[in-house]
């Protein structure tokens, strides 16, 4: 009969069990926006996945390209865990001020999650396109190094049956130039390293990595991982 009982128990509320939390931080809305600018939420605490990069969606659960930018809260280290998620007190050390998909979010009842998964997600743009400077050196670097032309080169090379001077050159000139403009922001603009992944996304170095391409930078040839 106890068996019975527990299989039939319905979740009603927050258990702190930690499941959601644990699959990685939720993404930004404009609902947010107040907490990034008062400092609560940095931007060191955050992450880019660009315009045109395959990523999970939760609600189709399909890898689909993104059609804007969505800005995340990173994980931890080799971990999937959000940032925030405190693993030992099984709590959020910013409860208070947490976003607001983990404000709507209830696994007994995803309606109200899936109503606002899509909508008002903040860009880039949206949180220093006045920042004058810097916001010219995120347009260039996605135009220069856009996620389309990323996954064009990745495909041509996994089809090429030989090499291709002309194509190795096109794809270490996007890896330098992605370096050094990550080099450039920290030193010259003074910038904590952490912001570099809202910035600019993932490193195009380890974007082809995740491609299956294996690129040495500075080498003379591409390495074709099968």
């Amino acid at each position: 009969m106890a068996k019975r009982e527990a299989a039939s128990e319905t979740i009603t509320a927050c258990k702190r069990c930690g499941t959601c939390c644990k699959k990685g931080g939720p993404a930004i809305h404009t609902e947010d926006l107040p907490m990034i600018e008062s400092g609560k939420i940095l931007l060191k605490h955050l992450f880019t996945l660009r315009r045109g990069e395959p990523a999970h969606d939760n609600l189709t659960r399909e890898i689909l390209p993104c059609a804007t930018d969505i800005i995340k809260i990173k994980s931890r280290k080799e971990s999937t865990a959000c940032i925030f998620y405190d693993e030992q007190a099984m709590s959020c050390s910013i409860y208070e001020n947490r976003p607001i998909e983990c404000r709507v979010m209830k696994c007994w009842n995803t309606s109200e999650i899936s109503s606002i998964y899509n909508r008002n997600r903040l860009t880039r743009y949206d949180i220093v396109g006045n920042v004058e400077g810097l916001w010219e050196l995120v347009t260039d670097h996605q135009e220069r190094c856009s996620f389309g032309s990323i996954l064009a080169f990745a495909d041509q090379i996994r089809e090429s049956r030989r090499k291709n001077p002309v194509l190795e050159k096109e794809v270490r000139y996007r890896i330098q130039y992605d370096m050094e403009i990550r080099s450039l922001a920290r030193d010259k603009g003074n910038l904590d390293d952490g912001m570099m992944e809202f910035l600019f996304g993932r490193p195009i170095m380890d974007t082809m990595k995740s491609l299956g391409i294996n690129i040495l930078y500075g080498c003379r040839s591409v390495d074709r991982q099968p």
